[in-house]
């Protein structure tokens, strides 16, 4: 009987610990992300996922720091202040060049649009010749206005780049007359539009699509489960804003992203896609427009882009 009551209080102590184990695993705590955001239409979703409750409903903490320009979030990248943010290919090439460790790990789905002063003369593409457009220098906005050029058969020298880093200035600059034309995110390309400026063309027409996330490798293989975790959300977010109505989300968006108010109005998103790996085509001709500037080598696909979201399941 002794033998026997033994045997039977060491099963049941086996299978306690067997019990406390599985919570204690369950939920073990995800380790905190900091992601730059742009004030850009890219940012939206992380604004969903942080406001609807989707990044606590993953388990993970994620911080959110607006930046007003791509030298500012790149330098609190390089830094380690972050551990990820809303970037581009260029952005990626750069950093390696520059010997920091990121990787590209998704792409995003923003547009870059050239937009005309209302008194700038220029109606097309074409008019392009002998005008200033801001720019950023060597960041996507320079790759985007460069394209354009290239595809109306405009030399770089027949046209004068005025750099404005901060995309909130560019803006008000073009708005006040001071700039002929303009190369801008949405929505602020919208907002231009919508207050007396023209559209000429962007890089969805182009079918240039360089916007991506981007992680340092340090977090990529310290917070794997928390980065997964942030895509979940982030897809939730996708699906949310897919499938409701701009009315019940706009004021909020407003609230939380810095746009300027005409955006309100003028802001009209498009159908998001769920994260995945930018495309080969994308990268390789972010690398041809860096070599053919001599800013940097070569770089093959697996040297900018991480295989994280490729081995979820």
């Amino acid at each position: 009987m002794k033998r026997f009551l033994a045997a039977a209080l060491s099963c049941l102590l086996l299978l306690m610990a067997g019990c406390g184990s599985q919570p204690q695993e369950k939920e073990k705590k995800l380790s905190k992300l900091t992601i730059g955001l742009m004030p850009d239409t890219d940012s939206i979703p992380f604004i969903i996922a942080a406001e609807h409750g989707y990044f606590a409903e993953e388990g993970v903490e994620v911080e959110l720091v607006p930046f007003k320009s791509a030298m500012e979030r790149d330098a609190a990248l390089q830094s380690g202040n972050l551990d990820g943010a809303i970037s581009d290919l260029l952005a990626v090439i750069f950093a390696r060049s520059g010997g920091f460790a990121v990787h590209a790990t998704s792409y995003t789905d923003g547009n870059y649009n050239l937009v005309a002063g209302r008194n700038s003369g220029i109606a097309a593409s074409a008019n392009l010749r002998g005008k200033e457009i801001a720019i950023s220098r060597n960041t996507i906005i320079e790759y985007v206005t460069d394209e354009i050029l290239a595809v109306n058969g405009i030399e770089e020298q027949d046209v004068s780049k005025v750099v404005i880093p901060q995309i909130p200035v560019r803006l008000e600059m073009l708005q006040s007359g001071n700039l002929a034309a303009a190369v801008l995110p949405e929505p602020m390309a919208s907002v231009a539009v919508a207050s007396g400026s023209r559209y000429v063309t962007g890089s969805g027409e182009l079918g240039i699509n360089p916007g991506i996330i981007v992680f340092s490798d340090a977090s990529i293989q310290e917070k794997e489960a928390s980065i997964r975790a942030m895509y979940r959300a982030y897809n939730k977010a996708v699906n949310y804003l897919n499938n409701t109505p701009r009315t019940e989300y706009i004021d909020l968006v407003m609230e939380k992203s810095g746009f300027p108010a005409p955006a309100r109005d003028a802001l009209e998103l498009k159908p998001y896609r769920s994260a995945g790996m930018p495309a080969q085509k994308d990268v390789e001709e972010a690398v041809h427009w860096v070599k053919s500037k001599d800013l940097a080598g070569d770089y093959s696909y697996d040297d900018l882009v991480s295989k994280l979201l490729a081995e979820e399941k």
